[in-house]
């Protein structure tokens, strides 16, 4: 129980790796608040979590909409002691079809709104609080396709070390967690057809050295020992937890 009287923030938090953290904190003690554009998801995702979650409407793209979160979390006397910016898409395009459309939603949500979210939550962080940013393996491997995502992947991971030199003084550490292939809803919204998107599971498995996707739950074990006092010397880093894709 090490998240006892402690309050997490988690964006995107009712479905996939933001879900799968969400029910790791509340296993361990946690109250904990999610955020997301489907009412319908987050109300789902609430009940399921039980009495110690909030579910808060709020788009991960709209600066607006974040100040409005920290304003709701400050009127209900919540302050914070971990957050995990986890909200983003991903959208894959070879650079010839790359529109700029496609490049300002990317980084709106990805890059854009998660700065501007932790700029909001900073007068809600306690002391010592642990900001976790959801990278990804695919700003390390030069996959085809990518180049879009992996560049807003790759700000976050900047960020990671630029922030936490920055708000070290309140001992607030930022740290990332990069998946590889997680078995998430996210697959299915690339935007690709069944057919396609069943070719792409298959080649992108084949990629993985350990055989498999991994599972929302083991990337959520990395988010929670970042988040923990557990890990209070790691600071401005990045966790890879990819099945070995970026490494074998």
């Amino acid at each position: 129980m090490r998240f006892t009287d402690k309050t997490v923030l988690i964006t995107g938090g009712a479905s996939g790796i933001g879900f799968a953290a969400a029910q790791a904190f509340v296993a361990e003690g946690a109250r904990v608040v999610i955020t997301g554009r489907s009412a319908t998801a987050l109300e789902t995702a609430r009940a399921e979590l039980g009495e110690r979650a909030l579910a808060v409407l709020s788009d991960a793209a709209d600066t607006s909409d974040s100040r409005r979160l920290a304003e709701l979390l400050r009127s209900e006397g919540l302050t914070l002691d971990a957050v995990f910016i986890n909200a983003g898409i991903a959208r894959f395009s070879p650079i010839a079809d790359v529109t700029e459309t496609l490049w300002d939603e990317t980084f709106n949500i990805n890059v854009r709104g998660a700065y501007f979210q932790i700029q909001a939550l900073l007068p809600l962080l306690n002391r010592g609080a642990s900001i976790v940013l959801n990278g990804s393996v695919n700003a390390h491997i030069g996959a085809p396709g990518s180049s879009i995502y992996a560049a807003s992947k790759a700000a976050l991971i900047s960020l990671a070390r630029t922030l936490s030199g920055e708000l070290l003084p309140r001992n607030i550490r930022v740290n990332v967690v990069s998946a590889g292939p997680i078995d998430t809803p996210l697959y299915g919204k690339l935007g690709l057809d069944a057919a396609t998107l069943d070719a792409t599971r298959v080649a992108i498995q084949k990629q993985v050295p350990i055989g498999r996707f991994g599972r929302p739950e083991e990337l959520a074990t990395t988010v929670l020992h970042l988040a923990a006092p557990e890990s209070s010397f790691i600071v401005g880093a990045e966790i890879v937890v990819d099945g070995g894709m970026s490494e074998i």
